[in-house]
C-alpha cells in the first residue's frame, strides 16, 4: 500500500516515519521518499491501523 505524507520533507522525516509504521509491524517493508512525499508499505496491518500510528506520530497520511 502507499501513502502520500505531505510533511515528510527529509531524511529524518522519513526515519520516523518507518519507526511508527515499524511500531505496530515490526516485520513491514517500509520504503519511504521524502523526495516524492510517498511511503511504499508491506505490511500484514490493517490500511486503517497505518494511518492511525502515522497520525499520532505527526505525519497525516492520504491516499
Amino acid at each position: 500500500m502507499q501513502f502520500h505524507i505531505e510533511n515528510m520533507t527529509c531524511g529524518g522525516c522519513a526515519n520516523s516515519v518507518t519507526k511508527a509504521i515499524q511500531s505496530v509491524d515490526g516485520q513491514a517493508k517500509v520504503d519511504a521518499d521524502p523526495v516524492r512525499r510517498t511511503v511504499t508499505v508491506e505490511s500484514s496491518q490493517p490500511r486503517d491501523a497505518l494511518i492511525a500510528v502515522l497520525e499520532e506520530a505527526g505525519y497525516p497520511a492520504s491516499k
